[in-house]
């Protein structure tokens, strides 16, 4: 087995993230403020620092928001994930980000390969990208939408379309959207954007770093594995990531079948700086204790 590369000091992570943010391409996310939080978060609790860590708030529902960002920040989680505007307040007391913001109309279904939604999609990215951007946060989610008959390639055109009205938005605001990949064989049948070679073609077809994708590894993992080869192919169009178990979508500890070190290692490599969120749904008693088990083995 290769050995691992060795962690960064604080003071060349710092130097990096302050690079990442300069550039502005890839980990628009960062801020000096957000780095020098992300250290002292690091360093409170003995992670190694090559992993910024997210928490997908949906599952963990029966956890008072409050209570799940307490927990996370002890934990030295940075971000929740998938909070909607009038929930960052919540997290920005804690200290906490949202990597990745919610509230897109349509939800996974109805999304941007459908022109007839391209209105109501470009009217709440409107209201919202300001709201987004004086929070602090940069990426936001958006969803292809199912086929309902669809091709492949004019999902592709549609949804290039849709993009291309909220681009000038995104840019003028800095801001990223996030079209989320989703496996249609288990949870999500129907979802178009379902094969992360799908999901780069759009990115290309739409031509700007404002437009990247959500790299789901439970949901990759079900559609056509071979994730570390993927991922690093796909690299510089992944701005963020997601976990969970296979099968099963709960702990991604050795209950499952996706070795979840080897995959962060790989992340790593490609020279990532944005966020890897836990989505899996903790079926434990205790779930924050997953939770942490998560963290740690995400930790390389």
């Amino acid at each position: 087995m290769t050995s691992k590369p060795a962690p960064q000091s604080p003071l060349s992570r710092r130097s990096a993230l302050k690079s990442a943010a300069a550039a502005g391409v890839g980990a628009t996310w960062v801020t000096a403020d957000l780095g020098r939080r992300i250290d002292a978060a690091d360093q409170a609790s003995g992670l190694k620092g090559r992993i910024h860590h997210s928490v997908c708030r949906w599952c963990y529902s029966k956890i008072e928001l409050d209570a799940l960002c307490k927990a996370s920040k002890e934990m030295g989680i940075q971000s929740i994930d998938l909070l909607g505007l009038d929930e960052i307040p919540v997290a920005q007391k804690h200290g906490l980000t949202c990597a990745m913001v919610s509230g897109i109309p349509g939800g996974i279904g109805k999304g941007l390969n459908r022109r007839e939604n391209h209105d109501s999609i470009l009217q709440w990215f409107e209201s919202a990208a300001p709201k987004v951007a004086a929070a602090g946060c940069v990426n936001v989610i958006c969803f292809s939408g199912n086929r309902a008959g669809m091709s492949n390639e004019e999902g592709l055109e549609h949804c290039a379309v849709g993009l291309k009205r909220l681009l000038p938005i995104a840019e003028k605001h800095k801001l990223v959207l996030v079209m989320e990949l989703l496996n249609s064989k288990v949870d999500h049948a129907d979802y178009m954007c379902d094969h992360t070679a799908w999901g780069v073609e759009l990115c290309k077809r739409t031509g700007s770093d404002r437009f990247k994708l959500l790299y789901d590894i439970y949901h990759m993992q079900i559609m056509e594995g071979d994730v570390i080869r993927t991922l690093r192919a796909s690299a510089p169009y992944i701005a963020h990531y997601h976990t969970g178990g296979v099968p099963g979508r709960n702990e991604i500890d050795e209950s499952q079948e996706i070795y979840y070190p080897a995959v962060m290692e790989a992340i790593v490599a490609t020279g990532f700086k944005g966020f890897v969120a836990q989505e899996f749904i903790p079926k434990r008693p205790d779930a924050l204790a997953s939770l942490r088990q998560g963290v740690h083995i995400c930790d390389v």
